[in-house]
């Protein structure tokens, strides 16, 4: 080999050589951006993980099909218990005057969002704090409660959904006079203290005058209350009972449906769970509609939107259960008219 050929053997080989160093070079550099070795930029921090309080009245057992709801509705909005939300329950059971320190504890524990169930839980909330952000699953009249300045514009710490309650007691009471035919006197079991109460009673009231029928009220302020209602019904000589919003006697459902048997009375109720609980009719606001609607107002929120700026939202969902095993346990024979418009029929 001349002296000219090597020395243009060795520029090629030098070029090969400093291609490949070229392209290791760019490999090392891809692998240390993936491994983030060598570079200035901050490490990504860790997703939040969201605390959530849920304030209930009841007990965990009474509310299960609702909080069930509730979290269906957070997984929908892509929402995983323990990955990116943490949910811490309080619940009062049927103890009301619990509601207050348990709201207190919530926030305590400074969780980004409040979720209340129920008009006293609310009020709870809201007497608790006027920072953290208030969800309601429901209230039968949430301006008149005080818990927000407007529907459209809640305009405070609180917001969430809205059950018309007023509105559909009327409707109950026509409904009970198409199952019972000859309507002519009613008992009305409810709790005074129950927010929005006194709203519920004066439509009743109205619809009474309407349907030309006679009105019995019974407050129930205690469990032992209840079978002093079915007692009065009785001795009133009520055709059947209506009931209220009330956590007490949510909490008695079982109980209502036995009394209500043993004293041959047809009741409506305003809870689709007293009906399964064995009560004759449910007709009403689907409350776990309401509960998993409620996850969007979380969702909103923890995405930075301000109770304030959500508007209070209303009912879409109504339902009409009839339970014929307890219309047949106190003789009580339900017209097809009636059972054509049942959403849902307990055999």
């Amino acid at each position: 080999m001349t002296a000219e050929g090597g020395r243009k053997g060795a520029k090629e080989n030098l070029s090969k050589a400093s291609a490949l160093i070229a392209q290791h070079s760019v490999l090392a550099l891809g692998v240390c951006a993936m491994l983030g070795v060598g570079s200035n930029a901050p490490a990504q921090e860790p997703a939040k993980v969201a605390r959530i309080g849920l304030l209930v009245a009841v007990s965990p057992s009474a509310s299960a099909a609702r909080t069930d709801a509730f979290r269906q509705g957070l997984r929908e909005l892509g929402y995983v218990e323990a990955k990116n939300i943490i949910i811490e329950p309080r619940y009062a059971e049927e103890n009301l005057g619990r509601l207050p320190a348990l709201a207190a504890e919530l926030v305590r524990l400074k969780v980004d969002v409040i979720v209340t169930a129920g008009g006293q839980a609310t009020r709870a909330a809201k007497q608790a704090t006027s920072a953290i952000p208030v969800v309601m699953t429901n209230d039968p009249d949430p301006v008149s409660s005080g818990f927000v300045a407007n529907l459209a514009h809640p305009a405070g710490n609180i917001t969430g959904l809205s059950t018309l309650a007023p509105e559909l007691s009327g409707k109950r009471l026509e409904l009970l006079g198409e199952v019972i035919h000859k309507l002519s006197r009613i008992t009305i079991v409810g709790t005074s203290t129950q927010p929005g109460h006194a709203q519920v009673l004066k439509e009743l009231e109205l619809a009474a005058k309407k349907f030309k029928v006679q009105i019995q009220n019974v407050d129930v302020l205690r469990i032992e209350d209840i079978e002093l209602a079915f007692r009065a019904a009785s001795s009133g000589r009520a055709d059947g009972v209506l009931t209220l919003t009330s956590p007490i006697i949510r909490s008695q459902r079982a109980k209502l449906a036995e009394l209500a048997v043993k004293n041959r009375m047809p009741v409506i109720y305003n809870d689709i769970q007293f009906v399964e609980a064995g009560g004759l009719i449910f007709y009403g606001v689907s409350f776990l509609d309401l509960d998993r609607r409620a996850a969007s107002f979380v969702d909103k929120i923890l995405k930075g939107a301000k109770p304030a700026d959500l508007p209070v939202e209303q009912p879409r969902k109504f339902e009409l259960v009839i339970n014929l095993k307890a219309a047949k346990q106190i003789g009580l024979t339900i017209s097809p008219n009636v059972l054509a418009r049942a959403d849902r029929v307990i055999r």
